[in-house]
């Protein structure tokens, strides 16, 4: 079996790869397709460039007159309230101004004052939100689209390759994955979750023929202060960061549900995380702080030690 076709590139600041099989015109097309995609919704949603729908969106905080937006971005409004609400305020879009307050680079835990302040501006129950129309009633309130677009995008890649006529093939945004399908022989994609205490090794093997896999873990940001580890992955509850496992992998048949269930897992302390997954239904991996290892996926755990194609948080 010829390999397939590799398509690297970055985007949404991580390193990115589509393989694809197919007739070489055919396969060219589908990546080109995928990758514009990815570039449009990077540049829509990024909070790094003034000309972006977030940045319109944060411009009109404040303002009383809000904002109307586009049928896609009402449809990931949707998403977000519905994910807000069942994950009881876990999960919450309005939670970027916390970064205002976290330095993970500089070794110091904000003032309490900092986080403080920060809280009336979280929380999308504070949003006014009347399809197509978004208020954001307060100055200084901002929507952070980075904590599920890109699953949402690696969704889309997919399925640009489809509609291109390519059936087969893999979509791997900065370790968020979704299979357009499996090997012409039928086979697998087998991914590596990497062991969040020695990242280098792959703490289990993953088969994937379609659907999609994200993870999230406290190993790829966060910082040390007196000898205890503060997670970059923060409550919006508390403005603090989360006291829950250490690493979570979730199968879902889109990415963009793998994505939030990895998210609202790693909110919860580690048995109520245990609870929240099992109870989801869908096949994973929790890792605990202690290192031990639970759920569905850990049948599957590797016995050796090659380097983990791991999902980034």
């Amino acid at each position: 079996m010829r390999p397939p076709e590799r398509f690297r590139f970055r985007a949404m600041g991580s390193p990115c790869e589509l393989r694809l099989y197919g007739p070489p015109g055919r396969v060219a097309r589908a990546a080109e397709s995928a990758l514009r995609e990815v570039r449009r919704l990077e540049a829509k949603y990024s909070r790094f460039r003034d000309d972006s729908l977030t940045a319109a969106i944060h411009a009109s905080a404040g303002t009383g007159s809000g904002i109307e937006v586009d049928p896609e971005t009402a449809s990931l409004l949707d998403y977000a309230a519905a994910a807000w609400r069942e994950s009881g305020g876990r999960f919450d879009i309005t939670s970027g101004v916390l970064r205002r307050a976290w330095d993970w680079k500089s070794g110091r835990l904000p003032a309490a004052g900092q986080i403080a302040a920060l809280l009336p501006l979280i929380g999308f129950d504070k949003l006014r939100w009347e399809r197509p129309r978004l208020w954001l009633p307060r100055a200084g309130m901002e929507l952070d689209f980075g904590g599920f677009v890109k699953e949402y995008a690696a969704d889309r890649a997919a399925g640009c390759c489809r509609e291109a006529g390519v059936a087969r093939g893999l979509v791997d945004l900065g370790g968020d994955l979704a299979a357009i399908g499996p090997h012409p022989d039928g086979s697998a994609w087998r991914v590596g979750v990497r062991d969040p205490r020695r990242p280098e090794r792959a703490l289990a093997q993953v088969e994937l023929r379609s659907g999609a896999i994200a993870s999230s873990g406290d190993y790829e940001r966060g910082m040390w202060v007196d000898g205890v580890r503060y997670s970059h992955i923060l409550d919006p509850r508390t403005g603090w960061p989360a006291r829950g496992p250490a690493a979570v992998s979730v199968v879902a048949p889109h990415c963009l549900v793998a994505g939030t269930a990895t998210t609202v897992a790693m909110l919860h302390p580690p048995a109520a995380a245990r609870r929240f997954l099992r109870g989801l239904g869908l096949p994973h991996l929790c890792v605990l702080p202690d290192g031990s290892v639970t759920g569905s996926l850990s049948a599957h755990r590797d016995s050796g030690s090659p380097p983990a194609r791991s999902p980034a948080a």
